[in-house]
């Protein structure tokens, strides 16, 4: 298939917050060349430095899923949103609109991020702990956390992914290891 990517963490290059409270390591941003006031979808992992503002994202739906750290509290500045993002890949969806502030909760953390804009696209996150079967989609990602898992004869390793795009990809998903999770995101395009 060529229009699958893989990808490590660790390459991912680092780019600093317009806030400087932390970096984003981009993984996709989607279509090509978008950058972050125009793409469809987007994921990222962040490392977030400091406590202060979330940058708004007008018009588009995001979840956040704690990776490392003791996480962030988060709140709205209206009140609608008081969440503690502090259970390790637990997945937290929020309007982007919302003028939301993170709190650290001890030292510094990493977020894996997916935003997707409401006009052209919807994404859903699950985490994986044991065998499973995605059904078919033209866009999405997948991520390891720990262990091995075999993605339709791919083998990602802890902290490997993949991203797909324009080519309907059904999967199947094996986890090599007992303790193996996994990250899989899937995008629905609606234009």
């Amino acid at each position: 298939m060529t229009n699958v990517h893989r990808f490590r963490r660790a390459d991912l290059l680092a780019q600093p917050w317009k806030n400087g409270g932390g970096l984003t390591r981009e993984i996709v941003s989607w279509p090509p060349g978008s950058g972050v006031t125009d793409f469809d979808w987007r994921v990222s992992i962040a490392h977030i430095a400091s406590s202060g503002p979330f940058s708004a994202f007008p018009g588009v739906d995001r979840v956040i899923t704690l990776l490392e750290g003791a996480g962030v509290a988060l709140h709205s500045v209206d009140g609608t949103v008081n969440h503690r993002l502090d259970q390790p890949l637990q997945p937290f969806g929020f309007a982007g609109e919302l003028k939301m502030q993170a709190g650290l909760l001890g030292a510094d953390c990493h977020d894996f991020n997916v935003m997707a804009r409401r006009s052209a696209c919807s994404a859903s996150v699950r985490v994986l702990s044991s065998a499973a079967h995605l059904p078919q989609q033209s866009h999405g990602l997948l991520l390891a956390c720990r262990g091995q898992w075999n993605a339709n004869g791919h083998v990602l390793s802890a902290e490997e992914g993949l991203w797909w795009h324009e080519e309907p990809c059904a999967w199947a998903l094996t986890a090599q290891d007992e303790d193996a999770t996994m990250i899989a995101v899937l995008i629905q395009l609606l234009r």
